[in-house]
């Protein structure tokens, strides 16, 4: 495990040598990815893993029952990079002895319960370089009287005993993944409203009787409010559950196996090179393959249960669960009646007008996404190494400093914030492997460029 800098030994001698050649913040599929890769080119640097989490676990508040991977299991976190990898899905199967009941499924898409045991096995063989529990704080360059940058600094947080410490690298790769992002101000409601990725964590904490007859608001037209609305059927049956999205209606996510391509590794490269114009243009295109969509099994689904309804009750308005198109929610408020429960002021997507909903709500779990700007704080005070006002990156992730600022051999790299300059799939599962082995690369040096060195 990793060792503070003694606070005893005079700065300028504590910071003369990197204590490690990497440092990854963050420790989840990303930066798993990167140790794998490691593993393989038979690497042996000194690393360092910094996780907030105590134990790794993938989008534990999104891990319902039967709700299946997206991608398929040969997009794992080794396959596409290194077929013969001790950590692909196919022998994790086989490790586990069910590879030959998985075949008998004939599926490519496990169940993301089952890709979560996948990474976290992959994990368990790199617990010695992780450090659980710790959150980053800051990433800072430490002054080399003798010309640019060489050594970052970087200090956590033990999340339990709220003590710093710090450890300093060469290079440093920052993968802490998307802030849950609520588009309205929650202050004095953090009870009744919760983000789609605490959704299995804190809702059966809020909600604990499953008999009981709730009122639940699902705010967001993409999977996760579809497979969230879907759950909560089932889980509070008793229960009324409005879904709002600002759409005309639920829409189907696009994978189809042309469009799919803008997830292949070698688009990167084209994606990259394109005018700023151009990325915009391709990324607003190729939306319905991630964003605001679901998946069509998952519609057909909810369609079912819908005209189940209907059977019954052709009034929609009496209907236990709702989806209501062309809503937007802008505000909540407690409800005059009762404040344990809100209403929600709505935005009509049509004419822009305002209104209050009807029904009052116990809780709402609002599925709108991510916002992926944590590194700026992080990097705030390597500010004034930049080549430009904000941390644009090169191709290989490696953040733009100026050349007489950060020394070559040393840098920062960026994961998961990326998507204006390489596309749609930066933050997703499908690039890992090969991105993966890309950033050994450009940290350490491809094979061709290790063996010239010999």
């Amino acid at each position: 495990m990793p060792v503070e800098v003694d606070n005893n030994t005079p700065r300028s001698q504590a910071y003369k040598q990197p204590r490690y050649d990497l440092v990854c913040i963050g420790f989840g599929p990303a930066s798993l990815a990167i140790a794998i890769a490691l593993h393989d080119r038979g690497i042996n640097a000194r690393v360092l893993y910094i996780e907030k989490q105590r134990s790794f676990i993938w989008h534990a508040g999104m891990l319902l029952p039967d709700a299946r991977m997206q991608i398929s299991f040969l997009k794992d976190l080794a396959t596409l990079r290194d077929p013969t990898s001790k950590f692909t899905f196919v022998n994790y199967l086989k490790s586990k002895n069910r590879l030959v009941a998985f075949t008998n499924l004939s599926t490519f898409l496990p169940l993301r319960e089952e890709y979560n045991d996948y990474m976290s096995w992959c994990a368990s063989h790199f617990e010695e370089d992780v450090q659980y529990g710790h959150e980053t704080i800051s990433v800072s360059a430490v002054n080399n009287d003798d010309g640019p940058v060489k050594t970052w600094q970087v200090t956590s947080r033990n999340t339990e005993t709220n003590q710093n410490s710090t450890v300093t690298a060469r290079s440093v790769v920052i993968a802490i993944g998307g802030k849950p992002r609520i588009p309205i101000p929650i202050s004095g409601f953090e009870s009744q409203i919760v983000h789609s990725s605490s959704y299995s964590t804190l809702v059966p904490k809020i909600l604990r009787a499953t008999h009981k007859p709730h009122s639940v608001a699902v705010v967001g037209g993409g999977q996760s409010s579809a497979e969230i609305f879907n759950d909560l059927q089932n889980r509070y049956p008793n229960s009324s559950v409005s879904l709002f999205t600002g759409a005309s209606a639920l829409k189907p996510s696009d994978d189809s196996p042309f469009v799919n391509e803008v997830f292949d590794p070698e688009w990167v490269d084209t994606f990259y090179q394109l005018a700023s114009a151009s990325r915009q243009q391709a990324t607003i295109s190729n939306r319905a393959t991630n964003y605001g969509v679901v998946r069509p099994e998952l519609l057909d689904r909810l369609y079912e249960a819908m005209y189940h309804q209907r059977l019954h009750e052709p009034d929609q308005s009496k209907w236990q669960f709702k989806i209501v198109p062309w809503r937007e929610a802008v505000d909540v408020q407690k409800s005059s009646q009762d404040s344990h429960q809100i209403r929600i002021r709505l935005k009509n997507t049509l004419n822009g007008e305002i209104s209050m909903s009807d029904a009052t709500f116990d809780l709402a779990i609002f599925g709108t996404g991510y916002e992926r700007k944590g590194h700026e704080k992080l990097l705030e005070s390597t500010k004034n190494l930049l080549q430009e006002e904000r941390f644009a990156v090169e191709r290989d992730y490696r953040v733009k400093y100026r050349r007489d600022a950060v020394a070559e051999n040393c840098g920062v790299w960026l994961q998961g914030c990326c998507e204006d300059t390489h596309g749609l799939g930066d933050s997703l599962l499908s690039m890992l492997a090969v991105r993966g082995g890309e950033m050994v690369d450009s940290i350490f040096g491809s094979d061709t460029q290790q063996r010239a060195r010999l």
